[in-house]
């Protein structure tokens, strides 16, 4: 009887694995990732987003351009006070004052490379978006009717919540 149960172990083969459907499937998916992948483009833009812990303590006061964006419109501040405001105009931010107002603090202050940007928390993500590259440039028209040029006015850019 054990001789019998020792034969029937023997005579059973080992199923062979069919890769052939998983085959088939690499076949499809492979070209269809390498495809979409030139396709997508990501851009990272570095910020720097203010903390509560300071450093030592600058001895000259620096100015700092803050664009405050409520809901009723923009303030330009200095960091300690309101330097300008810009109501809304029929209902929408007035991206184009203030752009004119950035190209003249970018006038006044050269070699400024940096701004800070604090939205009440109810604005909508879309004009953090708009007053970010509003603030980074802007175009210029030119006197004879060609392209216009892009200026550069403040590409460092931190983030943060309006007080």
């Amino acid at each position: 009887m054990t001789r019998r149960h020792h034969r029937t172990r023997q005579l059973r083969a080992t199923p062979e694995l069919d890769v052939t459907t998983f085959m088939n499937l690499m076949v499809v998916l492979i070209p269809f990732l390498l495809i979409s992948a030139v396709f997508s483009r990501v851009a990272i833009m570095e910020l720097s987003v203010p903390t509560s812990a300071g450093g030592a303590e600058l001895k000259t006061p620096n100015f700092a351009i803050e664009v405050i964006v409520r809901q009723a419109g923009f303030e330009i501040a200095n960091g300690s006070s309101v330097e300008a405001a810009i109501p809304k105009k029929d209902g929408q931010y007035d991206m184009e004052m203030l752009s004119r107002m950035l190209v003249r603090l970018k006038g006044q202050y050269p070699e400024k490379e940096d701004a800070t940007v604090l939205m009440e928390p109810d604005i909508e993500y879309d004009f953090l978006i708009q007053v970010m590259d509003t603030v980074r440039s802007t175009q210029l028209e030119t006197e004879d009717g060609e392209d216009p040029q892009t200026l550069i006015l403040f590409p460092d850019i931190s983030i943060g919540d309006a007080p």
